[in-house]
Formats: structure tokens, sequence, C-alpha cells
């Protein structure tokens, strides 16, 4: 999905039976297919069985059935936050690939039609996709030389792709088979993911447990801070455990964060929590200054 409001933008029944007929299409002429299929199973993971994260330790290999049989299930989710937390827990840096995963199309201005099984609706202007020479109506067919049967694959191919470099594709136009490649500049997997509930825990690391979100143009004026300037508005001050740190800090609902450990720019919730979560550790104490009720506080906030 692309947000947590709009997921029949990006899904639907039709585009599922579809995307079923395609794959049976591919078991069809399987094993002749093997070799475009063996990308499909991801590269060797560092930890191979989930149960050997620190924070998945508590699960078994097999499932409660006569308990409670949700709760001894390793949810898909739930690998993801083992990643980030054992590189948190190590002091090492985030990386975007672990950061945002499963990049959605739109961060290289694809738009793909729901109702279809990997058909362009809209390409957006001055993006990597435009430049690469994609235009609505186009149906994928493959990328990095995998079999697209789903938006699911695409975002697969994305998911394992470079920091930078290229993705071969192929589409069809008008019957034609037409081999176009989008180009990966430093940071384009960076797009919102506060929507996504895999946020939570980052902001528990990052933010002491505050949801942010953006001061809007026409409200910045009556607050006295510049376009160019950092305005993020507390929205929600945890104050139960891990999640209470930035509450016990000081920090209120509607404090209006201007500056962030030294930093003062433009900022969305997403681009600091990639900022904290890359470039500090663990112990460590920021500064960060509020406007609340007109006047500027200097509060401390700790890092986890």
């Amino acid at each position: 999905r692309s947000s947590a409001q709009e997921a029949t933008s990006d899904i639907s029944l039709e585009g599922f039976r579809k995307s079923l007929r395609a794959a049976l299409q591919i078991h069809e002429n399987y094993p002749a297919l093997r070799e475009l299929l063996a990308a499909k199973r991801g590269p060797q993971p560092d930890i191979v069985v989930p149960e050997e994260y620190p924070t998945l330790s508590r699960f078994k290999p097999t499932l409660d059935y006569d308990g409670e049989v949700a709760k001894s299930c390793v949810h898909c989710h739930q690998i993801h936050d083992a990643q980030r937390d054992l590189l948190r827990s190590a002091k090492k840096s985030i990386p975007d690939a672990i950061l945002y995963p499963w990049p959605h199309p739109t961060i290289l201005g694809l738009s793909l039609d729901p109702g279809e099984r990997a058909t362009i609706s809209k390409v957006a202007a001055g993006s990597a996709a435009e430049q690469a020479g994609f235009r609505p109506g186009d149906e994928l067919i493959s990328a990095s030389g995998q079999p697209l049967v789903s938006p699911a694959d695409l975002q697969w191919v994305f998911h394992n792709a470079p920091e930078t470099g290229r993705i071969d594709t192929t589409i069809r136009r008008a019957g034609r088979r037409i081999p176009l490649q989008l180009s990966l500049s430093p940071g384009w997997r960076r797009g919102d993911i506060s929507w996504r509930t895999s946020t939570w825990d980052l902001r528990r690391m990052a933010l002491g447990g505050l949801r942010l979100e953006s001061i809007p143009q026409d409200q910045r004026a009556a607050l006295q801070i510049d376009a160019t300037e950092l305005a993020l508005r507390v929205a929600h001050a945890g104050k139960y455990g891990a999640h209470a740190v930035a509450h016990r800090a000081g920090f209120q609902k509607d404090d209006v964060i201007v500056a962030f450990n030294g930093r003062t720019d433009v900022m969305t919730e997403s681009d600091l929590l990639a900022y904290v979560l890359q470039t500090t550790t663990p112990g460590q104490q920021l500064k960060v200054q509020v406007l609340r009720l007109g006047k500027r506080h200097e509060l401390n906030l700790k890092m986890q």
C-alpha cells in the first residue's frame, strides 16, 4: 500500500484475479522458466532463522495450536523490526534498504492500475520513470530479468535493488516489447514511511515516543516560521514505558519542533527519523528546541 487510508488505490480483486492467472501461465511453462524465477528467492539473509534475532527469541519453531496460536507466530513485519532493533542495539546506522523496505512504485514515479496485473496508469512529471520513457498504458512484463505478475513483484525487485545504478525493465506497448532502464539516484528509496505500522518502534528509538506532523505552509506565518525552516507539530506524546521518554523530558502535545540537534532546515517526520537513526546512537542526549504558546523552550531528548 501507499498509505493507511487508500489501500484500494493499490489493489483490487480484479487485479488479484489477473495476477493469479499470470502466475498459472508461468506454472504451465515451468521448469523452462526456472532461471528467470531464481532471483525471487532473494539474497542469503544475515540471520537465517527468525528466532535467532534477540527480540524474537521468545518464539518457538512450532506454533502453539493448543494455546494462543496468533501470539506464537512470528509476524512478517516483526522480521524488519528485529533487523532495525539489532542494528540500533549494536550502535550501527540503519541503512536505507532496511529503513525503507518494499519501496512503492510511486517513489520512482510509477502509479499502477489496481484493476490490472502490472499496468501503468500514471507517470509523474520529472520522475525517474518519465526520464526512462514510461507512459500510461504500458504493461510491465519484467524487471531485473524477473517476470512480473503483480505490483508486489515490482516492489520485490525494488526492495532488492542497489542504492544506485539501474533497473532493466521490459514493457509491452501497442503489442510491441520495449526495453526501458530505470535510473536509481542516491537516496531514491526515501519516501514517506510515517503511515506504516513499523514506524511505531522507530518513533521510540528516535523521537522518544513522539508522533509528529508537518505544519502546513498557510499556518507558518502565524507562528512566524519561514517556509525554509523546520516546523513539526507534536500530534501525540506517548505516556507509557519506553514510548514515554519524550513526555518525561517535558515534551507536550502541540509543541512545534523548530530545531533538532542543531538542524533547523525543513524536514518531514520521515526525514527526521532517517536523520536520527543514521547519525546518532542510543544513550545520546540531543538538544531540541520547541515553540510553545509563542515562546521557545530547549529540551533534552535521550536516544534509544
